[in-house]
């Protein structure tokens, strides 16, 4: 994992703490050593996994720190595209799930199962400006200091996926326990266990190396 990678991986740990103080510094290293639009991306997407009050409040301080201005315009797609791309960029996520997963999400209500893919996958995690495999392990990291086992599995996953190496999620997951309390980052690697485990007995060990696609 580059540096600048790195520093955006621990941008989207510091933001799932809550801490003010942990966001600053991450966000200041950050500055340094990653692309200005690579850590936008990061903060755009963390109100996925945190809501809008979050990703606004760091955004606020992304802007305070740097005197960066917004973008001149926002990224326009229309609704039917978003809806596309969501499909192509889940389906990639997900691999072989990927059906199961929304007839998962459907049942639990319809309108759900299509802001999923519209929104989440076609409207955030779809959009340019930072590679697939990056934002997840980027969410990775974020969901590592939250209570969702589930979603941590799934990106574990859709980690590979998008061609991750193991060894660049590992290190993800070891950024990320050098914030959340311990007993999440115990958890979250417990996680990885089993995935990384149900993975080499489907598909064999992935190398280190994975590239674009590990599968």
């Amino acid at each position: 994992m580059g540096e600048g990678t790195r520093a955006l991986v621990a941008l989207s740990a510091a933001l799932s703490s809550g801490s003010a103080e942990r966001v600053s510094e991450a966000m200041a290293r950050a500055a340094r050593v990653a692309a200005p639009i690579e850590v936008e991306e990061v903060l755009l997407q963390s109100y996925l996994f945190l809501g809008y009050p979050a990703a606004l409040s760091a955004l606020a301080q992304w802007r305070e720190l740097t005197g960066l201005p917004a973008p001149a315009a926002p990224e326009e797609k229309p609704r039917e595209g978003w809806e596309r791309r969501g499909e192509r960029v889940c389906a990639r996520i997900y691999g072989d799930q990927y059906s199961r997963l929304r007839a998962n999400v459907a049942r639990l209500h319809p309108d759900l199962e299509r802001w999923m893919v519209t929104e989440g996958y076609g409207k955030v995690l779809g959009r340019p400006g930072l590679a697939l495999e990056v934002r997840e392990l980027c969410v990775v990291a974020l969901l590592a200091g939250l209570d969702a086992p589930r979603q941590l599995y799934a990106h574990l996953r859709g980690a590979l996926n998008a061609g991750a190496a193991p060894v660049e999620v590992e290190e993800a997951l070891q950024v990320a326990s050098e914030v959340v309390p311990r007993a999440r980052a115990e958890a979250a690697w417990s996680v990885w266990s089993t995935v990384r485990s149900r993975w080499e007995a489907r598909w064999g060990a992935p190398p280190d190396d994975a590239g674009e696609d590990v599968r």
